[in-house]
């Protein structure tokens, strides 16, 4: 890090033309195809990059970026991300490639003891075209509302100079279900980080809004009025972010298991109608009803939401409170027990918000923008047999502007440790968590007592990943400039 100039002529007026679209912007498409691609020759594939971000479609298609869109939204999105390896292979000059950070440099295979990649979960357990970390050098990226589009783009993108020079050594499909539904069943993508003057109106969220330096090269962080170097030359570096692309498989029946037998031990403690819903308590229900009453009960206190998103903060004992109940704007401030969110849950772990926690100026200097889609089909409890080896879960894109000390630390420090509180200190994350069934463990609060849960297995298994660079539209022009070099 260095202290950065923060005057006015230093850190111009952000130019969203200049950004790729899916670091600021989400994308509202139902369906996204990753393809993980190979330089073949580095020459043209330069040629091709700095097309993308040219005035002639008929060399490639143009890079989608951050500006509004107006009334004529793109058919497809598409966006680009480079690994260190890909930096390499596009023949970059060595005094840029060693500019970059570390952890970039070293890739995702290479950290995974640093972000809970063992056992299934390591890169040697990955699928095939993410085994070889030397040879994935590009993540193409399009988002479409049909398969017919991404093929019709797909087929467009590769006919031309990108298959003269690069080969797909494999892709990862995802599709939206049921709204925003992941498939734990849970309503996801609600809170990202909110940038002043950047982020539509809308919904109100208790948290200060983040400085551009979050996720953006070249801004003001929430660091101590510090910024992260720029990769050399600042045309390469500026106004581009990091991103760790995860390919994490759920294992849905495991969760639905454990949340049967989770609550059936709260069920029959002697504190099960100080976490019952309201109205679920009564004598009259009956023990099924109770118990199903609980299993929700459970998969809330694992995540801090109720599955439809409603948070615990505001909502502890009704998953479907009578009024409207905001699901961003709240915080863990008045809850430093864990009566209403547990101080383990998954939201909480993650983002503690203004929360009372160990490392106090971390509160909000770790915030990650969360893109992610669903892949293969929904689990169905109804047909085990069939749902045998079926693959499920989601691909997730995690964009910040330092990896270590963002997507790493969250994951180490957070998800896989908990330091934020010594109350958790020594338990995994409930659900992303590298959980051993004979040694994980998770609180549940109440006035009345607390009870821990145990033998908690992985649910999610990291099945490939890599760590990109989002370059500029400025980037990957000068990239396509860079000639015979």
């Amino acid at each position: 890090m260095a202290e950065p100039d923060l005057s006015a002529a230093a850190v111009p007026p952000i130019d969203l033309a200049d950004v790729q679209g899916n670091i600021l912007r989400g994308y509202t498409k139902s369906m996204v195809r990753h393809l993980i691609a190979q330089v073949t020759d580095a020459s043209a594939a330069r040629a091709w990059i700095g097309a993308t971000a040219g005035p002639d479609r008929s060399l490639a298609p143009a890079i989608t970026d951050a500006a509004h869109w107006g009334e004529n939204p793109p058919d497809v999105c598409f966006n680009v991300g480079l690994t260190f390896a890909g930096l390499q292979a596009l023949g970059l000059p060595d005094s840029a490639t060693r500019s970059f950070p570390e952890a970039f440099r070293e890739g995702m295979a290479a950290r995974a003891s640093k972000i809970g990649d063992w056992g299934d979960s390591a890169p040697a357990h990955w699928k095939p075209w993410f085994q070889d970390g030397d040879a994935v050098h590009l993540v193409l990226t399009l988002h479409a509302n049909t398969a017919s589009l991404l093929d019709r783009h797909e087929q467009a993108l590769m006919s031309g100079m990108a298959g003269k020079s690069l080969s797909i050594r494999g892709r990862n499909e995802g599709a939206k279900f049921n709204g925003d539904e992941v498939h734990f069943g849970y309503r996801d993508n609600i809170s990202q980080p909110r940038f002043a003057g950047i982020s539509p109106p809308g919904k109100v969220d208790h948290q200060p809004s983040a400085p551009l330096g979050t996720v953006l090269l070249g801004y003001p962080t929430a660091l101590e009025q510090l910024t992260w170097s720029l990769p050399e030359p600042t045309v390469l570096g500026f106004n581009g972010a990091f991103n760790a692309f995860r390919v994490l498989e759920q294992n849905v029946a495991a969760f639905e298991e454990f949340l049967s037998r989770a609550a059936e031990r709260l069920l029959d403690s002697h504190l099960a109608d100080e976490l019952l819903p309201v109205g679920s308590e009564q004598d009259r229900a009956s023990r099924p009803q109770r118990l199903a009453a609980m299993r929700e009960v459970v998969a809330a206190k694992l995540v801090g939401r109720w599955r439809t998103g409603t948070p615990l903060a505001l909502s502890p004992r009704d998953p479907l409170p009578g009024e409207t109940v905001s699901d961003t704007n709240y915080d863990f401030v008045d809850d430093a027990g864990g009566l209403k969110c547990p101080l383990g849950a998954h939201t909480r772990r993650v983002n503690p918000r203004g929360a009372r926690i160990v490392q106090r100026m971390a509160n909000h200097t770790r915030r990650l923008v969360r893109r992610g889609m669903p892949y293969g089909p929904r689990f169905d409890p109804t047909a085990p047999l069939s749902d045998a080896g079926v693959e499920r879960g989601l691909l997730g894109n995690f964009i910040c502007a330092d990896l270590s000390a963002q997507f790493e630390a969250v994951q180490y420090d957070w998800i896989n440790l908990g330091l934020q509180d010594p109350r958790i200190t020594g338990s995994n994350d409930p659900l992303m968590g590298a959980n051993e069934q004979d040694a994980s463990w998770f609180d549940v609060a109440t006035s009345k007592g607390t009870i821990r849960l145990r033998g908690l297995p992985r649910f999610i298994r990291t099945r490939g990943g890599a760590y990109t660079f989002l370059p500029s539209i400025s980037a990957l022009r000068w990239i396509g400039r860079l000639g015979g070099q």
